[in-house]
C-alpha cells in the first residue's frame, strides 16, 4: 500500500471562516485522507492522504473555492468586476430594480412583478440555493442553509419582494467580504511575490537563465544594479547598496561587498554583484518567513477559540429561537403570516458569519503587516499576549549593545604613530578586542607594519618586535607586572573600567607608551527605545547580562535603567524570569535566540533579535525583529494593544447589531432587509474595523 503522504494546496476564493470549516470537514470525508488543515488566514490547504487536486476542488466545489498546488505561481487576479458572483450580482440587481419599478406601476401581487422578483433570485441565488438544499438534506446550518430557508419561507408566504432585495444584499456582502479578506491577505501575498521566479546563473562560461527551484547550493548568480536577488548566498565579486526592507523592514539599504550575507527577494540598487548560492529556494530567509507567517496565521489566538467554541452552540440557539418566534405567538392568537415572517427575519440575523471572522480577520491583517514591517509573529496566541506585557527583561550584549567590541579612548604623545604600532601586533591575533583596534586603525587610514618574532600570551596579551623594538600590548594587570606606569595612568584606566571599557596599555622596550580602551558601544537607539517603552506603559525595564557587575551597572546607568542583574548564567536567567512573572503578570525576554534560549522559552513571550541572519532566532522565539533593530519592539506592542483592542470590539460590533435586530421583534419591527443589514453589516464592519490594523507603522 502506497504511504499517504503531507502535501500542501493554495487556495482561491476562501473568503467565508464558515466555507473553511466545512470544507475541511468535506476534504477530511474523501477516501485515502488521514488528516487535512484549512488555513484561512493564509488560504491553503494541508492534507495527508493520496488526493489529487481534482479531489480537493469536488470538495471545495460547494463553494467554488479553487485549488492550486504550493510551489505553482499565482495566476493573474480576475478583476473585481469580472467574477462570475459579480457579474451576477450585478444582473439580479438589474431585475430588482424593474421589479419594483413594476410593483409600483401595478402592485406587488401582479405576476410581472413577481415573475421579475422571481429572476433575480434565481440568477442571485442559485448557488446559494444549490449549497443551502444540500446542506439542508445533511442536517448542516451554515449561512447559506439558514438563507435558504429564509427566502423558500419568504416565497412561501408571498414576499417576493422582500426575498428578492435579501439576495441582492446577500451577493453583495459575500462580494465585499471576500474583497475585504483578500486585503487583508494582501501583506502574505505581496511575501510571495517578493522573490524572483528565476535567475541569472554562470554556468561555466555561458549565462543562463534558470527557474530558481533549479538553482543548487554553490552555483553563482550575476546580480545586475536593479535587479533582485533570487536566493540567500554570499558575495564573492563586486560592491553595491542592497535594499533588503523585504527582510528587515529597514528602508535605508545596506552597503554589501565580498564575503557579505545577502537575501533573497532584496534589491541589488547600484553596482553589480556575483553571489554564491548557499540555501536552496526552499530553505531561504524569506521562504522561512512566509511559511512562519501563514502557520502563525493557523494558530488560533485564545479570543478565536472562545469564538469557534461560541459560534458552535449560537447557531442551534438562533434556529431555535427563529422556530419558537414562528410557532408560539400564533398558538395565542397571533397572525400565522407575520410571525412566520418574522420567524424568517430571525433566521437570517441570527448568520454566525460576523461572529465567526471577527477574530481570524484581526489577526490575519496584524500578523502580515507586522511581516511586511520586518516584524515576525509566530502565532495569534503570541500577538495576544505581547499586548498584556508589563515588564520585560533585556539580555545586555547584542540587544542593548551593539555586540562587538569598539575602540572608544585612545590616549598616547603620538596617536597615529601609537595605532600603527599596536594595531601592526594585533593583526596577528584573533581576539576580538584585538580586532576591534586593527578595525579602528583601517578606519583611519592608517596601514600596519611587519612583525618579527610576534607571540601570543594567553589571557594577558601579546608581543612582537616592530621596526627593531619590542613592544608589548595586554591587559592592565599583565603591563604593570613588567613595567612602571605613571599613577595618573592608573587612575584614568580604573575610571575607564567602571564606565564598562576594557582597557589596554603598550610598552616599547619596556617604557609605558600609551593606552587603548574599548568597549560593546550601547546602540543609538537604546535610550530612546526604553524611553518609548515606559510610554506605551510598560511598568518595569530590566537588564539580565552575563557579564560582569561594574560593566553592567555602567551601561544601565547610561541608558537609565534601574534594575540590573549581573554575572548570570543561562539557568539564572531562567529563574529571574519566573520571579518577574510572579511579580508582575506578562514578562517579555529580549534576547539574540542562541545563548538566551532557556530564558526566552520560560518568558510569556520571547523575542529575538536579528532574525535576519541567524536560524536559531527564528526557530526559538515567539516573536523575531528581522533587522538587528530593537525600535521595532514598541511598534510591536503598540500593534499587539490595537489588535486586542479591534478584536474585542468586532465581538462586541458581531453580537451587538444582531441583539439589537433581535429586539426589533418585540415591536413587530424586524423585516427580512433589515435582518440582512444586520447581518451584513455586522460582518463588514468588523472586517473594515480590522483593516485599520493595517495602518499601524513604526
Amino acid at each position: 500500500m502506497e504511504k499517504a503522504t503531507k502535501k500542501e494546496f493554495r487556495l482561491e476564493n476562501l473568503s467565508c471562516a464558515n466555507c473553511a470549516m466545512k470544507f475541511e470537514n468535506n476534504i477530511k470525508s474523501l477516501p485515502n485522507v488521514d488528516a487535512a488543515i484549512v488555513n484561512f488566514g493564509a488560504s491553503k490547504v494541508a492534507v495527508i492522504g493520496n488526493v489529487t487536486v481534482q479531489d480537493i476542488e469536488k470538495a471545495g466545489a460547494f463553494d467554488g473555492i479553487k485549488v492550486a498546488p504550493i510551489k505553482q505561481r499565482k495566476e493573474e487576479k480576475t478583476a473585481f468586476f469580472k467574477r462570475k458572483e459579480n457579474v451576477v450580482t450585478a444582473i439580479s440587481f438589474v431585475f430588482l430594480v424593474i421589479g419594483i419599478i413594476a410593483s409600483f406601476m401595478y402592485e406587488e401581487t401582479h405576476p410581472l412583478a413577481i415573475g421579475l422578483f422571481v429572476i433575480a433570485i434565481v440568477v442571485g441565488g442559485y448557488d446559494m440555493f444549490k449549497s443551502g438544499l444540500l446542506n439542508l438534506s445533511r442536517f448542516y446550518f451554515d449561512m447559506k442553509t439558514l438563507m435558504t430557508i429564509a427566502i423558500i419561507g419568504a416565497a412561501i408566504i408571498g414576499e417576493w419582494r422582500e426575498g428578492a432585495v435579501v439576495v441582492f444584499l446577500f451577493a453583495v456582502s459575500e462580494a465585499l467580504e471576500a474583497y475585504s479578506m483578500n486585503k487583508a491577505r494582501q501583506s502574505i501575498s505581496q511575501l510571495m511575490d517578493i522573490a524572483p521566479p528565476s535567475a541569472t546563473v554562470r554556468r561555466g562560461d555561458h549565462l543562463v537563465e534558470v527557474d530558481t527551484e533549479f538553482i543548487q547550493i554553490n552555483d553563482v548568480l550575476i546580480v545586475k544594479p536593479g535587479q533582485k536577488i533570487a536566493m540567500d548566498g554570499i558575495v564573492l565579486k563586486g560592491a553595491s547598496s542592497v535594499n533588503q526592507a523585504s527582510i528587515t523592514g529597514e528602508a535605508v539599504p545596506a552597503y554589501k561587498t565580498t564575503g557579505d550575507e545577502v537575501f533573497a527577494g532584496t534589491l541589488n540598487e547600484e553596482g553589480s554583484l556575483e553571489v554564491k548560492v548557499t540555501k536552496r529556494v526552499e530553505d531561504t530567509t524569506i521562504a522561512k518567513i512566509i511559511h512562519l507567517v501563514e502557520e502563525a496565521q493557523a494558530e488560533k489566538a485564545p479570543s478565536q477559540k472562545f469564538v469557534d467554541k461560541f459560534a458552535k452552540y449560537y447557531t442551534p440557539v438562533i434556529i431555535a429561537i427563529a422556530f419558537l418566534v414562528a410557532i408560539v405567538p400564533p398558538l395565542f392568537g397571533g397572525d400565522w403570516q407575520t410571525w412566520i415572517y418574522q420567524g424568517l427575519a430571525v433566521l437570517v440575523v441570527g448568520c454566525p458569519c460576523a461572529l465567526v471572522v471577527s477574530t481570524p480577520v484581526a489577526i490575519v491583517t496584524a500578523i502580515g503587516n507586522a511581516a511586511k514591517q520586518g516584524v515576525l509573529i509566530k502565532g495569534g496566541i503570541h500577538l495576544e499576549e505581547i499586548g498584556r506585557i508589563r515588564a520585560i527583561a533585556f539580555d545586555k550584549t547584542g540587544t542593548l549593545t551593539k555586540g562587538y567590541p569598539e575602540v572608544t579612548v585612545v590616549e598616547s604623545e603620538h596617536p597615529n604613530d601609537f595605532i600603527q604600532k599596536v594595531m601592526s601586533i594585533e593583526a596577528y591575533s584573533q581576539h576580538p578586542l584585538a580586532q576591534a583596534i586593527v578595525k579602528y586603525g583601517k578606519a583611519e587610514h592608517i596601514h600596519a607594519l611587519d612583525v618579527d618574532d610576534f607571540q601570543s600570551i594567553t589571557g594577558k596579551g601579546a608581543e612582537g618586535t616592530v621596526q627593531g623594538k619590542k613592544w608589548s600590548v595586554g591587559s592592565v594587570a599583565w603591563i604593570l607586572s613588567i613595567i612602571t606606569v605613571p599613577t595618573k595612568v592608573i587612575e584614568r584606566t580604573e575610571q575607564l573600567q567602571s564606565e564598562g571599557n576594557t582597557v589596554m596599555l603598550a610598552a616599547e622596550d619596556g617604557q609605558y607608551k600609551g593606552f587603548i580602551a574599548v568597549a560593546d558601544p550601547i546602540r543609538t537607539t537604546s535610550t530612546k527605545v526604553l524611553e518609548q517603552l515606559k510610554v506605551a506603559g510598560i511598568k518595569h525595564t530590566v537588564m539580565l547580562t552575563g557579564d560582569d557587575t561594574r560593566t553592567a551597572n555602567a551601561i544601565a546607568a547610561k541608558l537609565g535603567m534601574s534594575d540590573v542583574e549581573a554575572g548570570l548564567m543561562p539557568e539564572q536567567k531562567l529563574t529571574a524570569i519566573k520571579a518577574l512573572k510572579e511579580k508582575y503578570g506578562a514578562v517579555a525576554m529580549v534576547g539574540d535566540g542562541v545563548n538566551d534560549a532557556p530564558a526566552l522559552a520560560a518568558a510569556s513571550v520571547g523575542i529575538a533579535m536579528g532574525g535576519a541572519g541567524t536560524d536559531a532566532a527564528l526557530e526559538t522565539a515567539d516573536v523575531a525583529l528581522m533587522a538587528d533593530d530593537l525600535e521595532k519592539l514598541p511598534y510591536t506592542i503598540r500593534l499587539s494593544r490595537k489588535a486586542l483592542h479591534i478584536i474585542k470590539e468586532n465581538i462586541m460590533f458581531a453580537l451587538g447589531l444582531k441583539i439589537i435586530a433581535l429586539l426589533l421583534i418585540i415591536p413587530g419591527w424586524l423585516t427580512l432587509w433589515i435582518a440582512i443589514f444586520a447581518d451584513m453589516g455586522a460582518t463588514l464592519l468588523v472586517v473594515l474595523n480590522s483593516l485599520r490594523l493595517l495602518k499601524v507603522h513604526k
